[in-house]
């Protein structure tokens, strides 16, 4: 559906200040890129990645853009030759090289580095740890008890169990 390609495609209008953006270009560490998985993030980062380092390649003149890339080419034409188009070319790479720098985070991993960061003024931990979902880890904790306390039981013991918690769900329910 192009959401990757129009992320990147902001991303080096921001890198190059070009556009409705702050007014001044931005380096890669001043961008807040954020997305919903982890395998997204980093397929995002490397797809911004290689976008700029195509686009550094176009503006310094050493390939051509795609006759399809009309975004590509209207940056080219944005910066006029010389002086202009060098330095956008250099922001570009420059940007490539520093995309480690880059938030690109999951909205709950984004949260979390802002908690750490803010400790102080959160109000929270330094070393504080989102769950994604305590439930899985009440019910993961319920069947390991049940595994541990109830399957050793005697038969007689066991009955007694059985009688108030029939299901390890049940036993969770209660608890």
């Amino acid at each position: 559906t192009g959401k990757t390609w129009t992320i990147a495609a902001l991303f080096l209008r921001l890198v190059l200040g070009h556009g409705d953006g702050p007014g001044r270009a931005l380096a890669p560490g001043e961008v807040l890129v954020m997305t919903f998985t982890r395998a997204a993030t980093r397929e995002l980062s490397d797809r911004i990645r290689s976008r700029l380092v195509q686009a550094a390649a176009v503006m310094r003149g050493d390939e051509a853009a795609d006759a399809r890339d009309t975004f590509l080419q209207s940056l080219v034409a944005a910066h006029p030759a010389g002086d202009a188009r060098n330095t956008a070319a250099w922001r570009l790479a420059m940007a490539a090289e520093a995309m480690d720098d880059a938030a690109v985070h999951t909205i709950d991993a984004w949260c979390q580095r802002m908690l750490r960061e803010h400790a102080f003024d959160s109000g929270s931990l330094f070393d504080e740890e989102l769950l994604p979902d305590p439930a899985a880890l009440l019910a993961e904790a319920a069947r390991d008890y049940w595994r541990q306390q109830v399957y050793p039981l005697d038969d007689d013991a066991l009955a007694t169990v059985l009688d108030r918690w029939p299901t390890v769900d049940r036993l969770r329910a209660d608890v």
